[in-house]
């Protein structure tokens, strides 16, 4: 069996102090296969990939590429075997240049003294097109993306895995990647594919392994299955997703006039001339590619740099000038993109971390002293709520998967009851079923009256459940428009900056 597969696991078991990760893992991946690795938050994914990718050992059980046995030490070994990795989270140096940051990410003895003139030539013949003398930070998010997939290309990869490959993706970029992938499939390179985008999933892989609880639940064709089968699949039960509801807007209760402020980053995003308003009732969408200006203006909206007082109002009343505390008093609350050391402190327990930003709406503190019984209530009620996997309140945050600890963060936002709720990517690495949870409250947030602003990457996630829809790129955003109203295409010309034939007569 093993003569077949370029990669193959037997037994596989990986334990941490209380944890099972991975319980006797067992697959093959074939030549030229695309692959698909599908779980839950929690399934054991990560901890699997980072085992072939030899960032650790197993615990039990075995790997073969072919029949060669296969028991990387660190990451250099797994290259040195052919297998490459596109992380999440790219791993580049802004600074340096696109050549400098391939070489740093190669094995020494793979790069040749013409690695300028190779990754010209492989990525023009990949489709994925680089100048290897540009920094950086001169890059699009899409083209920093081509650089970690030409770093893997030009070690000839036999297996390359790709971990959420897409979520920093316009559509049309989404195209020219899969593109690129399927050439790599037809030179017989296998791909390891994993990302919670069913839809993905069914259009490009040719088989998928489904892990639960740590464990090889099922095997199948995904061509053959719907999203809901799939993730019913990773969940264990039927699986119900959020309707959308027809709205009935009430007074603005968030309102940004002219915003126009400068990023402190140098690698930031200036802001410019923003404006636009979320009414009661109502779920205002905005996509956009990383980078484009996300994070400055939801630093903004929620006080943590502040601007003119009257560029940015809750309710009537101008915000632009006071801090965080004082808008959470005035209703609003909300979720930060980056769920460790924002979102939540890493080595505070759960019911410590409600007092973070809770402690104002709810009473915690009065008189310099805080009510701890309520903090623990609250713990315990969003736990219960949101269904947060965790031993207990006591837990440090950072023991929860990414996934049940950005439920516990969305939770302890949406249950304060605010007014007004400004959140970045509210299910960014989230499963299915947690994202649906998350979508359903939301909704209806929003139909008791609360003004609610999402700011995305994920394009299914904000068709699902916006009323409006803008775009945000380079620091400007689009007019807001009805979801629905334009087409994918149209959207992913927004997001890559082109804004000159969108939505004009006879435009494609």
């Amino acid at each position: 069996m093993t003569g077949t597969a370029p990669l193959h696991l037997s037994g596989i078991t990986k334990r941490f102090p209380g944890v099972l990760a991975n319980d006797n893992v067992g697959f093959s991946i074939a030549p030229g296969e695309i692959h698909a690795l599908l779980g839950e938050n929690g399934a054991g994914k990560s901890t699997l990939v980072k085992m072939i990718y030899g960032v650790m050992r197993p615990d039990e059980g075995s790997m073969h590429f072919g029949d060669t046995p296969y028991a990387p030490a660190k990451p250099s070994d797994a290259r040195a075997h052919g297998v490459g990795m596109v992380f999440q989270h790219f791993s580049l140096f802004e600074a340096l240049s696109v050549a400098e940051n391939v070489a740093l990410g190669m094995n020494k003895d793979a790069v040749s003294k013409d690695l300028d003139k190779q990754i010209v030539e492989v990525s023009e013949a990949y489709g994925l097109p680089l100048d290897p003398k540009r920094l950086i930070d001169s890059l699009s998010v899409g083209e920093r993306q081509r650089v970690e997939v030409v770093r893997c290309l030009l070690q000839n990869p036999r297996l390359l895995i790709m971990d959420e490959p897409t979520s920093v993706l316009t559509p049309q970029e989404v195209e020219i990647l899969f593109e690129t992938l399927r050439k790599l499939s037809s030179e017989g390179c296998s791909i390891l594919y994993i990302s919670h985008k069913l839809e993905e999933i069914r259009t490009l892989c040719d088989r998928a392994t489904v892990l639960r609880g740590g464990k090889v639940v099922a095997d199948c064709d995904p061509r053959q299955e719907t999203a809901k089968s799939l993730a019913e699949l990773m969940i264990g039960t039927s699986l119900s997703f959020p309707e959308p509801h027809a709205a009935k807007l009430g007074d603005e209760r968030l309102v940004v006039k002219g915003l126009s402020v400068k990023s402190p980053d140098p690698f930031g995003t200036d802001l410019r001339d923003i404006s636009f308003c979320v009414c009661a009732g109502e779920i205002l969408g905005i996509a956009g590619v990383a980078g484009n200006g996300q994070v400055e203006l939801m630093e903004v909206l929620t006080g943590e740099k502040t601007t003119d007082n009257d560029a940015v109002l809750i309710d009537n009343a101008p915000v632009g000038r006071e801090n965080t505390t004082t808008r959470r008093r005035r209703g609003m609350c909300s979720v930060p993109e980056e769920r460790l050391g924002h979102g939540a402190v890493p080595e505070m327990s759960l019911w410590e971390n409600t007092i973070l930003s809770a402690r104002t709406r709810l009473g915690m503190e009065r008189n310099g002293f805080l009510n701890l019984g309520i903090a623990h209530d609250f713990a315990n009620e969003i736990v219960q709520k949101f269904n947060v996997k965790t031993p207990g309140i006591e837990h440090e945050a950072r023991s929860l998967s990414g996934g049940n600890l950005q439920k516990f963060i969305v939770g302890r936002e949406i249950l304060q009851t605010p007014t007004v709720l400004v959140i970045l990517q509210p299910t960014w690495g989230v499963d299915a079923a947690a994202a649906a949870d998350i979508h359903r409250a939301l909704q209806e947030l929003a139909k008791g009256g609360a003004a609610i602003l999402v700011i995305s990457q994920d394009l299914d996630e904000l068709m699902a459940i916006s009323i409006n829809f803008a775009v945000i790129s380079e620091g400007r955003l689009s007019e807001s428009r009805p979801t629905g109203s334009m087409s994918v295409e149209e959207i992913g010309l927004l997001m890559g900056g082109v804004h000159s034939s969108v939505g004009k007569k006879g435009a494609a």
